[in-house]
């Protein structure tokens, strides 16, 4: 599958790190390194601008590697980048740790997964089947 990629960064265009991986890294595309306090949040551009197919979408998620290492995440964890959205891929980075951590141009900030999206359509009706769940939510199952 082939997505479209316009490269306004000064950085190599993304590419998947290992032959079994399902996602691709992006790098923080800045003129100045963003320091982040704890709880502190910040959106990171990417310099990247992407024309995701019909039928697709782009997940956009957390590194590992940063959360586990500096509790660095994204807000909005996947974000989605529809295939009719056309502006910069931009990464809303959030601090969970007690430290402060420092973004500069280059890092991997974020992991990209493209996936297949169905659309749903809505018929309305006056009662859903029954189920061993039911209404069960949160934790409903215990610990």
């Amino acid at each position: 599958m082939k997505v479209w990629v316009i490269n306004k960064s000064r950085h190599a265009l993304p590419e998947y790190q290992t032959a079994g991986a399902a996602a691709f890294d992006v790098c923080a595309n800045i003129d100045a390194p963003v320091r982040l306090g704890s709880l502190e949040r910040a959106l990171i551009p990417t310099g990247l601008y992407l024309a995701v197919p019909a039928g697709y979408e782009a997940q956009v998620r957390p590194r590992s590697g940063l959360a586990a290492k500096h509790g660095i995440s994204i807000v909005n964890s996947p974000g989605t980048i529809d295939s009719d959205y056309r502006g910069e891929l931009m990464v809303i980075l959030v601090n969970l740790s007690a430290e402060s951590y420092t973004v500069t141009d280059g890092d991997r900030i974020a992991q990209v997964v493209v996936a297949p999206v169905e659309r749903a359509t809505f018929e309305v009706v006056d009662e859903h089947d029954e189920t061993e769940r039911g209404e069960g939510a949160f934790g409903h199952t215990g610990r």
